[in-house]
């Protein structure tokens, strides 16, 4: 029986909270006991125990605090148009205090000759810095000792606010509970960790981490609580990739044979890079070792990825063993059934294409070809993870865009086999060395760094819209030259409505502009049935129209030589590994290839700084650690489904080198102690099970 720990408390028991507040920290912050609470860290903290000078106010300031005399209190405005202004002075000079609401009780309480405290935001505005409704108390004693200090600020939102759980309210909280928990919070790290590690107490991480007396303290109880939560994600993830590599048996592939020889020595129209040829020898020691493999392999749009898994997956055919591709979107599934199927014509081998499209008679003639074993090679959609799809014998697993599947779906097709098959997971997405560490750490890596020769780089110019005559221009050039040519145009989930009407303005004004018959403009959306998108793909791909003017749909699964010039519309809305993708669906011939970003004059920094990055490389690796950056591991594609990166204190962007140390650590405790029986890692082992016992080891399914 579990024994129930006074941190489980449910919330509304705080004082403070109640039932009605309880309910939207619950579905606002997730907050559902005091634990939860007390794992609710502040995002960033205010030094209020600088004072500034009016003379020392600066724009870029986020936040002032002045101690100054209040006067010209004063009314404008009437009814819902009401602010009240007043000015405060110091030996230095004045700046204007504002305030548009909640000033009804203020107008009276500033006293002449009383010297206040004055905390808040400065903008600039005319010539002098102003304050929008500032904190304002009177100086005391009291009152600068209890604002000395590191204040912590809390995330909040509008529904909290209302309810008077903004930052402070939150702060109030933990202020009551902290004193309740204090022998509560139980060490989660054993003292042979701590101690070589000078690392504080957990207790006293979480005091410090709340309400730090100075920043030394601070950055000691974050330090502590940062390697904590990346020591036990390190330790899970490679704890369970020891697990699988003891008990998970996997496919012997001893035979390399006539179809792999044949394509090899006589299909192959092309000499393998060295990159290529490495990562083969990595899958063929993993396919002999009697271990299931697990890999994960990295390599930019272009560099030849598909190629090494066909002869992965030939390996498989070769020793008797059926092989599957599975692909996030019937485009990309279909792209690679023709890819496939033109590199292997000749060899003996029955391949075939499962999507939610394919017709009856075809998927039951598919599925009796699949169970017998006639059928060696199956490439499709998550219509491969259906029940009803049953191999014969199972041995290769191919994943492309693998981020894009849940964690379950890839699950059912790795259960499909007896003896589990290896598993290749492949992404044109470059992932961030930290991002690797966290959402793959469990997997071996393999990285190809090198492009076929005779590819020349694409050229990327940022182009504004004021200099759209100038791209036409440009675009009637390429196709006098026998050319084709990709205007993209963004597709944003929450407003498609918008999108798909920009679109369609887009490619009005584009036939205005490249009018028949002289031009042909395809059109190609995800809203399309899917045999006009077909269509409209096939006439481009033969080179029958002279643009696509489309949505993202063609981000991944079209290769189109001939098209050298990839237009991107309100460049500014995507984000950079997105703008990778679609830059990587040209230069895939050997003519000079383009990349125009196209945007709207008024950026803001993050999107000038991306449009930056792309036009200055085309290094993937560089631009995924740029975008890692810029916009944190959240929002990078396909994370947030992970369940990994549900990170309450560390940034994976910003602390690299914790989570290297906290992995090295990690390492060597399993050296050490691969099953944590020893008894001085009984509180690890503890740690471990109460954090994930309520998860399945997905960790055993790349």
């Amino acid at each position: 029986m579990k024994r129930t720990l006074y941190l489980d408390t449910p919330i509304e028991y705080l004082k403070g909270v109640g039932p009605k507040r309880a309910e939207l920290l619950k579905s606002e912050l997730d907050i559902h006991t005091f634990n939860d609470l007390l794992a609710f860290y502040p995002f960033r903290y205010i030094d209020r125990s600088r004072f500034y000078t009016v003379a020392e106010i600066r724009g870029d300031m986020p936040y002032v605090q002045i101690r100054g005399f209040i006067s010209h209190v004063q009314l404008h405005g009437r009814h819902r148009t009401t602010r009240m202004t007043a000015l405060l002075s110091d030996q230095t000079g004045s700046a204007g205090l504002v305030w548009f609401r909640g000033f009804k009780w203020l107008k009276d309480q500033f006293k002449p000759g009383v010297e206040y405290i004055v905390f808040g935001k400065p903008v600039l505005f005319g010539n002098q810095y102003n304050i929008a409704h500032p904190e304002v108390e009177p100086v005391s004693s009291a009152a600068i000792n209890q604002q000395a200090g590191m204040q912590p600020v809390y995330n909040s939102t509008e529904k909290l606010k209302s309810k008077g759980l903004d930052s402070r309210g939150i702060g109030k909280l933990l202020k009551t509970l902290l004193p309740l928990v204090k022998n509560e919070i139980r060490e989660t790290l054993p003292r042979h960790i701590l101690e070589p590690l000078k690392l504080l107490p957990r207790d006293q991480a979480m005091h410090h981490v709340h309400f730090p007396a100075e920043s030394l303290s601070l950055k000691k109880a974050r330090a502590r609580l940062k390697f904590e939560e990346l020591f036990y994600l390190q330790l899970n993830l490679l704890r369970h990739k020891l697990l699988r590599n003891e008990k998970s048996k996997g496919c012997l592939f001893p035979v390399i044979g006539d179809l792999f020889n044949d394509f090899y020595h006589k299909q192959l129209a092309f000499e393998l890079t060295s990159a290529q040829k490495r990562v083969l020898k990595e899958i063929r020691s993993d396919t002999l070792s009697g271990k299931q493999m697990n890999r994960l392999l990295q390599g930019d749009v272009g560099s030849g990825k598909t190629v090494v898994a066909v002869m992965s997956m030939l390996m498989a055919i070769d020793n008797g063993f059926q092989a599957s591709l599975m692909a996030p979107t019937e485009v990309l599934a279909f792209q690679h059934y023709e890819s496939v199927r033109n590199m292997l014509h000749g060899l003996d081998i029955q391949a075939g294409l499962l999507t939610g499209s394919t017709r009856k008679p075809d998927r039951r003639e598919i599925l009796n070809q699949l169970k017998s074993g006639e059928m060696h090679l199956l490439i499709g959609t998550h219509a491969l993870i259906e029940d009803v799809v049953m191999f014969h014998k199972l041995g290769m697993v191919v994943i492309d865009e693998q981020h894009r599947f849940g964690v379950a779906q890839r699950a059912k097709l790795w259960s499909k086999s007896d003896v589990p098959p290896h598993v290749l997971v492949m992404t044109a997405t470059p992932i961030p060395r930290t991002l690797a560490m966290t959402l793959y750490g469990d997997l071996d890596v393999s990285v190809i760094n090198e492009m076929p020769p005779g590819r020349k780089p694409v050229k990327t110019v940022h182009q504004y819209d004021r200099n759209r005559l100038k791209v036409f221009g440009f675009m009637r050039d390429q196709i006098k030259a026998g050319r084709q040519i990709y205007v993209v145009y963004p597709l944003i989930q929450e407003s498609e409505k918008l999108d798909l009407k920009d679109l369609t303005d887009g490619y009005e004004s584009i036939v205005r502009e490249f009018p028949p018959p002289r031009y042909a403009v395809s059109i190609v959306h995800g809203k399309m049935k899917t045999a006009d998108k077909d269509y409209e793909m096939q006439a481009f791909v033969r080179g029958q129209t002279h643009i696509m003017v489309a949505t993202t749909v063609i981000e991944v699964g079209i290769d189109v030589p001939n098209a050298t010039v990839m237009v991107i519309e309100s460049a500014e809305r995507f984000g950079l590994s997105q703008l990778h993708q679609l830059r990587g669906r040209v230069g895939r011939g050997g003519g000079q290839s383009y990349c125009i970003l196209m945007s709207k004059d008024n950026l803001s920094a993050d999107a000038r700084k991306r449009l930056e990055v792309m036009v200055s490389t085309n290094d993937g690796f560089e631009i995924a650690e740029t975008d890692l950056r810029l916009r944190g591991p959240g929002d990078i594609q396909g994370t947030r489904q992970s369940g990994l990166l549900d990170l309450k204190i560390a940034d994976i962007a910003q602390d690299e080198n914790i989570l290297k140390f906290a992995r090295e650590q990690a390492i060597q405790l399993l050296k050490e102690d691969p099953s944590l029986g020893m008894a001085e890692n009984k509180i690890i082992r503890q740690r471990l099970h109460e954090m994930y016992r309520d998860r399945l080891f997905w960790s055993r399914i790349s």
